[in-house]
């Protein structure tokens, strides 16, 4: 069976290097010009694997440029594969495969279609989640689904960087057998059921910016869910720096430190405590932007013009 693969991320790589040691490698494998990783935080780029493997590789800036879709179809491939690709797939690129294009999304579809799952999955407390993959069509995530497996979320700790973990994960095991599931003629599809569909929006950097009058269970899981792979959840010092907070944890008594939001109430070695706005704080373990904590009843918040 010929296949396509078409990616760019960390997730990308972990799929499609499990491909190829399960003995489907892809025919041609598809990508992002280097000069456009920034398009992606966690881009990775896949010519180590393709070389390691002799396999084909094209870089474009769209899947749907003529080349690429000439190049595509020339292959006559059964089965396109798109894994951390962020561009919608048209209808001139998905009906080239005989069997048809399959798509991954880090949730349990029909909820969480969209955007930022991974981050959303986190901000709405959520106890679990799954790996899905499915057919791609029209909509954006609507197609039936082939394969979909549980993933438990730990609605207190669960990082970016460990839900990532575990879908990337979950994907490299899910990837081989169902493509070999196909090649033997067996195409699972089972359609979506609308009714339990929510839609995730898009998230841009600037949405991490922390709101200290925010209670502080709120912004203790902001701090979680918009780290690594991220670009993460950040505030000012009093001073202009940016401070990108990748560590947190709630602090133990309430109503301790009495103070404004985002005031800085104590510091402990290198972690200090900021007052929240519930009556509450939050312990600050690790950050990016400067060597020392802030100062004591500085106030932390918007960037000062």
């Amino acid at each position: 069976m010929r296949t396509v693969f078409i990616g760019a991320v960390e997730g990308s790589a972990k799929a499609l290097e499990a491909l190829c040691r399960s003995g489907h490698a892809p025919s041609l494998v598809v990508t992002l010009p280097l000069e456009l990783s920034y398009r992606h935080s966690d881009f990775a780029d896949l010519e180590p694997i393709c070389t390691a493997y002799a396999l084909p590789i094209h870089r474009t800036p769209k899947s749907e440029a003529p080349d690429t879709l000439h190049l595509i179809a020339e292959l006559q491939p059964d089965l396109l594969l798109v894994v951390g690709w962020s561009q919608l797939c048209s209808a001139a690129l998905r009906n080239i495969p005989r069997i048809g294009s399959l798509g991954f999304h880090p949730s349990a579809l029909p909820r969480l279609r969209g955007r930022a799952v991974i981050p959303w999955t986190i901000l709405l407390g959520l106890k679990e989640t799954a790996a899905t993959l499915f057919w791609l069509e029209d909509g954006a995530d609507t197609g039936p689904i082939a394969s979909q497996r549980p993933i438990p979320v730990d609605p207190d700790r669960e990082t970016a960087a460990s839900l990532y973990e575990k879908q990337i994960t979950a994907l490299a095991e899910m990837l081989p057998p169902l493509v070999a599931r196909i090649a033997d003629g067996d195409v699972p599809a089972d359609p979506q059921d609308d009714s339990l569909a929510s839609i995730c929006g898009r998230r841009r950097p600037e949405n991490g910016l922390i709101d200290w009058s925010r209670p502080a269970a709120e912004i203790e899981r902001l701090i979680r869910a918009v780290g690594p792979p991220y670009p993460g959840a950040f505030t000012y010092s009093e001073s202009g720096t940016r401070l990108t907070l990748t560590l947190a944890e709630p602090h133990p008594r309430e109503n301790y430190f009495i103070g404004l939001p985002g005031q800085v109430q104590a510091i402990n070695g290198n972690h200090f405590t900021v007052s929240c706005g519930d009556s509450r704080s939050i312990d600050i373990t690790a950050w990016e932007g400067a060597h020392e904590p802030p100062r004591v009843h500085t106030l932390l918040g918007e960037e000062r013009k």
